[in-house]
């Protein structure tokens, strides 16, 4: 298997994710950049989307570029909790229960239109996304580590689907809404003839140990008093806000601030900047602020436009 030396840094080691990426997702470098924050920050991504725009093609790819284990959970509405995390059944000849392990039991879960499955199924995640373990019968299993979810939905309008729990969403350290590609990215797609066959030829240009490191690293990104400080004044202000019914938790502050961290350092600094914090908080804070006319659109913009940036 090739891969990076350890010598090489993250920077490089990032630049060669993302240029593997161009070759089968063509024309959404945020969305490809969100994905990554998600990853670094040990946290989980939803993309939502209409079907055909390569949500399930980024999963694949980003499984098959760092080696990891990969599992991919088709979301239909007669899904079991149980199809899930797996259940404990008794073997031919055996006197004990053995464990079967469900999807979930993966580096890298793809949860595939989760949001048409039932409230009762997608709760099933909640658990392995908060705790990277899960509870079958009494008994606690840890997950594989990293342990990531990459889910993808339909707009709700789509006929046949659910939406999210409050909770389910929070567990999400971002959502980002994967569109058309330009006219040029279409185009090469079209003349490549892009599809999953594609993404399963992707080299793998990392190991487990070094996506661990740069995890590690990321966490070490250094956060300075009044950068925390604008960081906090966003989170309070979303509670204040006319149009808000419930803003955003501490939780969601917690995760605001890994995943600037994690924005920093996917552009090689070893700290945040409040550039930062303005360019990930609408990834991070439009799904968790319930609005009182039912969208959360312009809310989180109109408060990064109030709250004072600090020189």
């Amino acid at each position: 298997m090739p891969t990076i030396s350890l010598g090489m840094n993250s920077q490089e080691s990032i630049h060669a994710i993302i240029l593997k990426m161009h070759k089968v997702f063509l024309g959404q470098d945020e969305v490809l950049r969100c994905v990554l924050c998600a990853l670094f920050a040990g946290g989980h991504v939803l993309l939502e989307g209409v079907p055909g725009v390569g949500k399930t093609l980024i999963a694949i790819s980003l499984a098959q570029l760092l080696h990891l284990s990969f599992k991919r959970i088709q979301f239909t509405n007669d899904l079991l909790p149980s199809d899930v995390t797996g259940f404990h059944t008794f073997r031919s000849g055996s006197s004990t229960l053995d464990l079967v392990k469900g999807p979930v039991f993966a580096s890298i879960v793809l949860a595939d239109e989760i949001n048409r499955t039932s409230p009762k199924t997608q709760s099933a995640l909640l658990e392995a996304m908060a705790e990277a373990q899960v509870t079958i019968d009494g008994i606690t299993y840890k997950l594989p580590d990293p342990f990531m979810v990459i889910a993808t939905q339909n707009p709700v309008e789509i006929v046949g689907t659910f939406p999210l729990p409050e909770s389910q969403l929070d567990r999400f350290l971002i959502k980002a809404n994967v569109g058309y590609p330009p006219l040029e990215e279409e185009a090469e797609i079209l003349r490549k003839d892009i599809d999953h066959s594609d993404a399963l030829k992707l080299d793998p240009v990392m190991d487990r140990p070094e996506i661990l490191m740069l995890i590690e690293a990321t966490s070490h990104v250094k956060v300075h008093a009044e950068v925390l400080s604008y960081l906090t004044h966003i989170v309070r202000a979303t509670r204040t806000h006319p149009n808000v019914e419930l803003g955003v938790s501490p939780r969601g502050g917690l995760a605001l601030k890994r995943a600037s961290q994690a924005w920093a350092f996917i552009d090689g600094r070893d700290f945040v900047t409040p550039g930062d914090v303005r360019s990930v908080a609408p990834y991070v804070l439009r799904h968790r602020v319930i609005s009182k006319n039912g969208t959360s659109d312009g809310i989180i913009e109109a408060v990064l436009d109030e709250v004072k940036i600090p020189l």
